[in-house]
């Protein structure tokens, strides 16, 4: 195991707005790392960072002398007229024939590798950038936020691929579903500090948790004992007989200390309009045909969504969702058949293009208290600006100076505070941070009326559909199975098509960050049983200490968590702070023989590479 990235004390700041507050993490080469933490915490910028394109106010990111990044551009590398497989071969400098091996892992044959690359859809093109990023074999890939846009097909392909890369990763995204299924450990920002865990996100996640808890324990614990302590020196302190002991008890108070928690994060407040729930179909599609003048995307659509359910549109992209979306909203006018809404149904519509339509006067309180249904309260137009991000006297910023991501958020709450029993939803997701997502998720699941919806996050989906429509090869269809269903066949097809391809495992060899060094031969002074470690001892003598400490570690990591759980489940303050007094120790000792076992196992890679 080789350290890649070594980040220490870094400190960055934006004006009053501190990202990075002496932050230490390391990144090693033998795993890939799930980055996370709230929208506006910094991550973007460790990433420029680390690749060399901001500096740090202070602190360094030392990085290994054979570090290679690959980094997943988002702006557009391709030049006007040219192939996929020619830009590949233009960027990496690879012959066709290894640009055609690596690009066949994302599907891209035939036409889509040799015709015009910029008539791809952004979910193709993605797939190329990626295999360009493959052909430079790089040693520690970046990526920010992958899976934005990308359909369920390619993201699937996208983590087959990361599973089977035999390289490391550090991977920024807000899909837990998909940092759980391709990332074994987690890497989190969060006011300033970095901590790194050795585990997937959403065990990382409980573990917060679970600290919190203890922590919250724990003061309480020591709060009850520092009250006990100081009724005793009240009580004693003035009487010459017990004075002493008072005194003592006064050491034993200053030497309880509450440890700060950090502070929470704001919670999104979201709730969807309060409707009265409906009964019967909400929308027919009869004979339906859709598409445009010159082109037909889908026919013969016979389908029917009932009030009360939340129905999520699926299907790979340039299949016709967004083009099924508009029909059944009336903004484009269907080729056959009809489209008809049940009585009564009033449609509150979100899509990516709306906030074009914003009025530049407004700022995004008047535009909020005009959107929100008559008799709503101000509190709660204001909680559910704060949970989209518009804090303080944010909600006094005018339309013009916001950003697109600012304008799809204010559209988006706008339609939230409204009076609407049917929402069609085109990717709410976009630009709002994991936490806010979820309570979106929960307050949709509270919803007494009807949801229509795209996105392109698992974990949103199959926590809010409770069916599924799928557009695809000219048809729209309602799916007989649940959204896991949907996934599973979906995962089922793609495994078979890698296996008759071959596996499609990625044609990148393992090697060690410092590979390279001519092989030594076993010199005097060398025990025999193995080569020398740094400290002189044999590679035998290194894996038999490795053996045994990795039995006193779990040892250790046994008492600690008996210690939590007996902390926990006593009420008693004095028990509960013996127990927290005896898991510290624990955990000590744990990080120290943690800290041996990641050095003798260098000492053993070294020994392993002079072979």
């Amino acid at each position: 195991m080789a350290v890649l990235l070594d980040i220490k004390n870094a400190s960055k700041r934006y004006g009053d707005q501190v990202l990075l507050d002496e932050a230490s993490a390391t990144i090693t080469d033998d795993g890939k790392v799930g980055f996370i933490g709230r929208n506006g915490a910094g991550k973007s910028t460790l990433l420029r960072v680390i690749l060399g394109e901001e500096e740090l106010d202070s602190g360094e990111v030392i990085r290994h002398p054979r570090l290679r990044l690959g980094y997943l551009r988002q702006h557009d590398p391709f030049e006007p007229g040219e192939t996929a497989l020619a830009f590949l071969m233009r960027d990496s400098g690879q012959p066709d024939w290894k640009c055609g091996e690596v690009a066949g892992k994302f599907e891209l044959k035939g036409s889509l590798l040799t015709g015009p690359v910029k008539e791809l859809s952004g979910g193709w093109q993605t797939r190329v950038k990626l295999a360009a990023l493959l052909l430079h074999e790089p040693t520690l890939l970046l990526l920010d936020e992958p899976t934005n846009f990308l359909d369920l097909r390619t993201q699937i392909l996208l983590e087959h691929f990361l599973r089977d890369y035999r390289e490391s990763c550090l991977i920024v995204s807000h899909d837990r579903a998909f940092l759980g299924a391709t990332c074994d450990r987690t890497l989190d920002l969060s006011s300033g500090k970095l901590t790194i865990f050795p585990g997937k996100v959403d065990a990382f996640l409980d573990y917060q948790r679970d600290q919190r808890h203890h922590l919250e324990r724990t003061n309480a614990a020591v709060l009850s004992k520092r009250r006990q302590l100081e009724d005793f020196i009240a009580r004693n302190k003035a009487r010459a007989s017990t004075a002493s002991r008072a005194k003592s008890k006064s050491k034993q108070l200053e030497k309880l200390e509450v440890e700060e928690l950090a502070a929470d994060s704001p919670t999104a407040a979201i709730r969807c309009p309060e409707v009265s729930p409906r009964q019967g179909p909400a929308v027919r599609c009869r004979g339906l045909a859709v598409g445009y003048p010159d082109r037909k995307v889908a026919e013969s659509i016979d389908v029917e969504i009932v009030h009360g359910t939340r129905a999520a549109i699926v299907g790979d992209n340039g299949q016709g969702k967004t083009t099924f979306l508009r029909t059944l909203v009336r903004s484009l006018v269907p080729l056959a058949g009809e489209v008809k809404w049940g009585h009564g149904c009033e449609l509150g519509i979100y899509a990516q293009h709306v906030y074009t339509s914003l009025d530049q006067n407004d700022t995004v309180l008047s535009y909020l208290e005009r959107a929100a249904a008559i008799g709503t309260k101000s509190q709660r137009i204001l909680d559910l600006a704060g949970a989209m991000l518009f804090r303080g006297k944010a909600v006094e910023k005018r339309v013009p100076v916001l950003s697109g991501g600012e304008r799809a958020r204010l559209c988006l709450a706008g339609l939230l505070l409204g009076s609407f029993n049917i929402l069609i939803l085109d990717e709410p997701g976009n630009h709002l941070d994991v936490e806010t997502v979820d309570a979106l998720a929960q307050a949709l699941l509270a919803y007494r009326g009807t949801v229509i919806f795209t996105s392109h996050d698992r974990s949103f989906v199959e926590t809010v559909a409770t069916n599924v429509v799928e557009v695809g090869n000219g048809r729209v269809i309602n799916y007989g199975g649940t959204y896991a269903q949907y996934l599973a066949a979906m995962n089922s097809e793609i495994d078979a098509k890698e296996e008759a391809a071959g596996g499609g495992k990625p044609a990148v060899s393992k090697k060690p960050v410092g590979a390279g060094k001519p092989a030594g031969k076993s010199g005097p002074g060398k025990p025999e049983g193995g080569r020398a470690g740094s400290d002189g001892k044999s590679e035998r003598d290194v894996r038999r200490e490795i053996g045994t400490l990795e039995r006193s570690i779990a040892k250790l990591d046994a008492e600690k968590r008996a210690a939590n759980e007996a902390m926990l489940a006593t009420t008693d303050p004095a028990e509960a702070l013996r127990h927290h007094t005896a898991m510290t120790a624990a955990a000590d000792k744990l990080a120290a023989a943690e800290e041996r076992w990641l050095e003798l196992q260098e000492q053993a890679a070294l020994c392993a590479n002079d072979r």
